[in-house]
């Protein structure tokens, strides 16, 4: 039918449509256009915020480094205050902990990795912060403390460290046949695979000193395995200090 119009009417179609559909074409250019720019704006704060906390982070760990604890106490409160949605939040809560057990300051430093437990987005940090708190539980003569701190949470791929940190906790609390199925269930679960363990000669030389201690009938895998069941996925694995160091 277009064929048998002259271009004058065809002109006049094509401004008919124009002011029917005008408003909506330019409303979806405006739309796109503010949308990209939205992107690219909050992509380029995205790294400026970024970049600035690890900048805070890392005059922080030069403060520790230096020993000025003052110092690394204000960066903490600016990142908290300023960059609470950064990673370098929890990493500076971690730094504080470890300074804080160096010092035997054991109170302070549980509170620094209870923080990260609790509030940490990243759910593998905060397992490692978890298992961190219960061994300065264990440090501070509070075994029962440890095992709940351990206790109604899904490991993930943690698994045979908190089975080893829990038999920590039952040893402290001169429960050795409790202990050695824990440590066993730990060597059994980092055995097939489940990853997130620790140091597996020392968790070995742990269950070597309770055996001879312990009569055969008293202690079992399975139940302790079951208490802890493997998942799937893998972490990366944190450091499994001895019981009596708990600022790894």
């Amino acid at each position: 039918m277009d064929d048998y119009l002259s271009e004058k009417e065809q002109w006049e179609r094509v401004l008919r449509w124009l002011r029917e559909n005008g408003l909506w074409i330019l409303a979806g250019v405006v739309v796109g256009a503010v949308a990209i720019f939205g992107w690219q704006w909050w992509n380029t704060h995205i790294d400026k915020v970024n970049g600035e906390a690890s900048a805070k982070y890392e005059q922080l760990q030069l403060d520790l480094g230096k020993g000025d604890r003052t110092g690394a106490l204000i960066l903490v409160a600016e990142l908290q205050r300023d960059y609470a949605s950064t990673p370098y939040v929890d990493q500076a809560h971690l730094a504080m902990a470890r300074v804080y057990v160096d010092s035997k300051e054991l109170d302070k430093a549980a509170a620094e990795l209870r923080a990260v437990s609790q509030q940490s987005k990243d759910k593998q940090l905060a397992l490692v912060a978890r298992v961190r708190l219960a061994r300065v539980q264990i440090a501070q003569q509070k075994p029962d403390d440890a095992l709940a701190t351990l206790d109604g949470v899904d490991p993930g791929a943690f698994v045979p460290l908190f089975h080893e940190v829990r038999g920590d906790a039952e040893f402290a609390k001169g429960n050795k046949a409790a202990a050695l199925t824990e440590y066993r269930a730990a060597r059994t679960a980092d055995a097939s695979g489940a990853g997130g363990g620790g140091d597996t000669s020392l968790l070995d030389l742990k269950i070597s000193d309770l055996v001879a201690a312990v009569p055969p009938s008293a202690s079992s895998v399975p139940a302790a395995a079951a208490a802890l069941a493997p998942t799937s996925g893998s972490a990366p694995s944190p450091a499994a200090p001895a019981p009596q160091n708990p600022s790894k």
